[in-house]
């Protein structure tokens, strides 16, 4: 028979924990290599600048919007509950599938492989050039062979995913401890690479960069089958610059995503109706100002045409080696990794609550509503930890990301147009936290959110097709779970 202890969560994490919990999820790889793509859509320091301001300013705005939901509903499955509360058990479920299938496992999978690519830089037999099979699939556009092949880095990515799947299986206080640990290291080191950026910093590099900070311009490789023949740089305007800051926010988007995972935990905080909320707003915050003190650290010690064309991406490596000489290269992949793992240990950590919460209500494997001996859902963490384990095959970081961005932002939309339902239907709910700025700040998001989705897709379609498939098929499954819960009851 289940124990009182294995028949509920334990309610053992402070404010401190669920802070830390909504930085370590946040900061992943994002930030040390966006910022080349960014760049390469708006071509200008002010641009980036801006980039990264008015996405800290969407996830700010929606965090303390998330905060008077999460003061209503302080239980496990965060954003699943509130959908399901503000609109109904589909539209809930459409998340709750999405974010198995692609939001969270795919985030996990590409903080994973990152976390691979940059090991690399410190045992060279981890690299993604490393492969241990392939297998030709067919030729592509520009003639050349395709192939499926597994690597060294995705197979490096998959372990360390279950490693920490496995560690969160003996129960929530190990997973914070791992979190609190790991964040906070990596806070250390953002603020050292901070600080030591603008201790270093090259007046000519930083004057030369804001010489022309908001002339906009758009990088396109010359010839798409010849990466070698360079870069041709076109300026923009008008609407052909909302499609490029669209484009742009992909990559600062992915990177503060994740902000919401507190929510999901909201059954082992401690004073949930406060904490939540407080957990919220303190840790995007930090984020955001550590984000663009990052980039700014960026243009300070690296010229524009550095930042948009460093190699495979990875800034932050040619900005640690500008800074520290060559010892830079390592100091930085090793930050990396450190980000990265803290990172995945508290995505793994929360994502499985939302499926357990789903099981509860007959949307989701039945075993996955069940606690372990240690309180934890141990069924969902595994399946999580398959379904992330499938994705690092594709060993596109590139990809994972372009599919997340756009499905994640919708979502948001649609939670936090549920504050408005719910004061609607709910005028005298008991709300211990109220939105800041409401009606204004959360409907600005809405706004916001929407004309960032409606320029994806107007011009990046490629970045919003794929992740509307897979919340579509959602649908059909819906139906067929509830047809066998409503069987299973009746």
């Amino acid at each position: 028979m289940e124990t009182e202890e294995q028949g509920h969560f334990q309610r053992s994490l402070r404010l401190v924990d669920g802070v830390l919990l909504v930085v370590g999820s946040m900061i992943g790889s994002g930030i040390f290599i966006v910022s080349a793509d960014i760049t390469r859509n708006v071509g200008s320091a002010g641009w980036l600048i801006l980039v990264w301001v008015l996405t800290g300013l969407m996830t700010m705005t929606a965090a303390i919007s998330y905060g008077e939901l999460s003061g209503m509903y302080p239980k496990a499955g965060g954003q699943y509950v509130y959908l399901k509360e503000s609109y109904n058990k589909l539209i809930a479920f459409l998340y709750g599938w999405s974010f198995f299938a692609v939001i969270q496992t795919g985030t996990i999978a590409a903080v994973g492989v990152a976390f691979s690519k940059f090991a690399a830089y410190l045992i060279p037999a981890l690299s993604e050039d490393n492969k241990l099979w392939k297998m030709q699939t067919g030729m592509d556009s520009c003639n050349n062979p395709t192939y499926f092949s597994i690597s060294a880095a995705q197979v490096m990515s998959i372990g360390i995913i279950a490693l920490l799947t496995f560690s969160n299986t003996k129960g929530v206080k190990g997973g914070k401890w791992i979190q609190n640990i790991f964040t906070s290291t990596k806070l250390l080191s953002l603020f050292g690479l901070i600080i030591a950026g603008f201790v270093m910093f090259k007046p000519e590099v930083w004057h030369a960069n804001w010489l022309d900070a908001w002339t906009a311009t758009k990088a396109s490789l010359i010839d798409n089958c010849n990466p070698d023949a360079g870069f041709s740089v076109t300026p923009i305007a008008g609407t052909a610059l909302l499609g490029g800051i669209a484009a742009a926010m992909v990559g600062s988007v992915f990177s503060s995503d994740a902000w919401n995972n507190v929510t999901f935990i909201a059954g082992e905080m401690k004073n949930p109706q406060r904490n939540i909320g407080l957990s919220l707003f303190l840790g995007t915050l930090i984020v955001t100002i550590i984000y663009v003190s990052a980039n700014l650290v960026y243009l300070a010690v690296l010229p524009m045409d550095e930042i948009a064309h460093a190699a495979k991406d990875r800034v932050a490596v040619a900005a640690a080696t500008s800074i520290f000489g060559a010892m830079g290269t390592a100091l930085i992949a090793i930050m990396i990794m450190v980000s990265t793992f803290g990172c995945n240990n508290g995505l793994i950590l929360a994502g499985s609550r939302v499926y357990y919460t789903m099981a509860q209500d007959g949307l989701f494997f039945k075993n996955a509503g069940k606690l372990n001996k240690h309180g934890v859902p141990e069924w969902a963490l595994w399946a999580q930890c398959l379904v992330a384990a499938i994705l690092c095959l594709s060993g596109k970081y590139g990809d994972l990301l372009d599919m997340i961005s756009f499905v994640v932002v919708i979502f948001y939309v649609l939670t936090i147009g549920g504050i408005f339902i719910l004061r609607k239907r709910l005028p005298n709910a008991d709300r211990p936290y109220r939105a800041f700025g409401y009606p204004l700040l959360p409907a600005l998001y809405i706004i916001l959110g929407i004309s960032f989705c409606a320029l994806l897709i107007w011009f990046k379609p490629q970045f919003t097709w794929p992740g509307l498939i897979i919340v579509l098929i959602g649908i059909p499954i819906y139906f067929v779970l509830k047809a066998k819960d409503k069987n299973r009851v009746s």
